[in-house]
């Protein structure tokens, strides 16, 4: 939160380090802590202050290894002359802020001899020319972990789209064609990826409801349940509604649930855009059924989001291995209780926006062993891009697919039928 006496361009500042200690000493989501850290800036402010966490998040291994090449003694991981270093140093060597600037916004954060020590610290540095490496350097527990899991490739890979931001993604409603306007690369039926950072509200059709936006990755799921043709539908875990969307597109008959009203609402705005219609319920799907089996689920259960590091570059630093596991353990309850709202010859899909095993692979490994009643509904030739690696009746989306047109989010996706 700013001070009134703070001067121009400091109270951005004050808010990304409230954000990097929000992240890093607390363990919350970046998203999740803005509005509380950036609570009274100006729309600008408040974006500054975002895009300031998020690049020190994705630079955080290296920016240490800059500011410890340059301290006589290593300062503690929590010292705020630390975190003050890492946002002036960030500014000047990733987001193109005039060095002066850089430093000259950040003193005020700190008091006392730090604040020499961060002034003496980041002239040196610029003195020495200091830069970052091209590719991003990985948390090491995190680079330990998907090496181990997928390979040296993948891992490096990884890196690598860490280092850009994301394409945009749009998928579009049954029957709408992309405008000749707009200019991108369509990887599906249905589907076109536009430069990162383009303007979503500017675009055309955008009032109309003819597309939303949604990553690749994200958009399989869904299309793993065909044609509607007025077929029931679960949704659960649904907001914001980028499935709910897809399903209600696809004729499904949709019942859209989540724990999270705010989430719900955004939800129902945007099925309001796009003059689809669905069902929507608050409720934690542990405690609630509906009145009757259904034809179809999807289940994109809540998960650690390491798949969408690239978009959210704090799970990079909050997940550890006991918060997967306890995800895993939440996972594989939903499943064995939204497969009871299933009718005998109904598909589910289930899916997670994970890089980590445990909780796709080990989860519907663990289902299929507990439930006779369910077999593995294999994916067939032309339901999916011949890109996309398939196995069965699974999808793993590593770092690495669709590279050169601008990478896909991580995810895990499995199909079954009720037999």
């Amino acid at each position: 939160m700013s001070r009134p006496s703070d001067p121009a361009g400091v109270p951005a500042r004050r808010a990304a380090l409230s954000l990097l200690d929000a992240v890093l000493r607390k363990g919350l989501p970046l998203e999740a802590a803005l509005d509380t850290a950036a609570r009274g800036l100006a729309p600008n402010d408040r974006g500054l202050a975002h895009a300031i966490a998020a690049e020190t998040l994705r630079r955080l291994g290296d920016l240490d290894v800059l500011i410890d090449g340059a301290t006589r003694n290593r300062l503690p991981d929590d010292a705020k002359a630390r975190f003050a270093l890492r946002i002036a140093l960030v500014q000047a060597l990733a987001l193109d802020t005039p060095p002066h600037a850089a430093i000259s916004t950040v003193l005020p954060l700190v008091d006392g001899g730090p604040r020499k020590l961060v002034h003496g610290v980041f002239g040196t540095l610029m003195r020495q020319h200091a830069a970052l490496p091209a590719l991003p350097s990985l948390p090491p527990a995190v680079d330990a972990r998907w090496t181990r899991n997928w390979g040296e490739a993948v891992a490096v890979e990884a890196a690598r789209l860490l280092a850009a931001p994301p394409p945009l993604d749009l998928v579009f409603a049954a029957g709408a064609e992309p405008p000749p306007e707009m200019e991108g690369i369509s990887l599906m039926p249905g589907h076109l990826r536009l430069p990162a950072r383009t303007a979503v509200a500017g675009l055309t059709g955008y009032g109309e409801g003819s597309w939303w936006v949604q990553d690749i990755a994200a958009s399989l799921p869904a299309r793993l349940l065909g044609a509607g043709e007025g077929r029931t539908a679960l949704d659960l875990c649904a907001a914001p509604g980028g499935k709910t969307m897809q399903l209600a597109s696809a004729g499904f008959e949709v019942t859209a649930v989540d724990s999270s009203e705010s989430r719900l609402a955004r939800l129902s705005e945007n099925l309001a855009r796009t003059n689809l219609s669905a069902r929507v319920i608050a409720a934690d799907i542990l405690r609630w059924s509906p009145p009757d089996k259904v034809d179809a689920i999807l289940l994109d259960a809540p998960c650690s989001a390491t798949g969408i590091y690239r978009r959210h570059p704090d799970v990079l630093h909050r997940v550890r291995p006991r918060a997967i596991a306890e995800l895993a353990e939440g996972q594989k309850a939903m499943l064995a209780r939204a497969a009871g709202w299933l009718k005998p010859g109904g598909t589910l899909v289930y899916s997670v926006c994970s890089l980590e095993p445990e909780e796709g692979e080990a989860v519907v490994d663990a289902f299929l062993a507990g439930r006779p009643d369910f077999e593995a509904a294999h994916i067939e030739a032309g339901e999916l891009p011949a890109a996309i690696p398939v196995e069965g009746n699974r999808v793993r989306i590593l770092p690495g697919l669709f590279a050169e047109a601008g990478g896909a989010d991580g995810f895990f996706i499995a199909r079954f039928r009720r037999s």
